[in-house]
């Protein structure tokens, strides 16, 4: 016979289980790494019997390293584990801590909007003077159209971070900022 009645609640997950729209960036940072370390090897493999490269390996490996970066970005401040000073973040009473957080994403949010609108007119720019790129003569837009994109995607997790701590108390501020279970990074 089961030890549990029938009626008994079912246990909800746990708190520090994250929402399934915050795997997107761990996928996408899986994607490109994959993508880097395939055409690295290959460029090496070509270099080693044929003592020639691929041309487009270069600047692939470049845009997807830049992409990495943003995705990198954008996965730390969805998780608000972006670099901040630590003495003045985690001194003083619950709600000045909760405050220099929702002070800390606005400033992320607006940096990143800035950072949006100024390489729109860049890759605008781009686009109409058919700038080619060095290495294979595609068309530079074809990669610098990405750092908008991410750039705002960025920004929008900041805002969603700035949501999040704009409608938690000081005690949930404080009970979501504790240091991870064991065996969780």
């Amino acid at each position: 016979m089961d030890p549990t009645p029938a009626d008994a609640p079912t246990p909800s997950p746990a708190p520090t289980e994250e929402p399934r729209s915050l795997r997107i960036e761990d996928w996408l940072t899986v994607i490109a790494m994959g993508l880097l370390a395939l055409i690295t090897f290959a460029n090496v493999l070509v270099r080693y019997f044929t003592d020639s490269s691929f041309a487009w390996t270069e600047e692939i490996s470049i845009f997807l390293m830049i992409v990495l970066a943003l995705v990198g970005g954008s996965a730390a401040v969805a998780r608000d584990q972006h670099i901040r000073i630590e003495f003045f973040c985690q001194a003083g009473s619950a709600a000045r801590r909760r405050r220099l957080a929702q002070l800390g994403a606005a400033c992320t949010a607006l940096l990143f909007a800035v950072i949006a609108l100024l390489s729109v007119r860049v890759v605008w720019d781009e686009y109409r003077f058919e700038e080619t790129s060095p290495g294979i003569g595609v068309p530079q837009w074809w990669y610098s159209i990405w750092l908008p994109v991410c750039a705002a995607l960025i920004t929008l997790r900041a805002i969603g971070l700035l949501r999040r701590r704009t409608r938690q108390s000081d005690a949930e501020y404080l009970a979501g900022d504790e240091p991870p279970a064991e065996g969780r990074p």
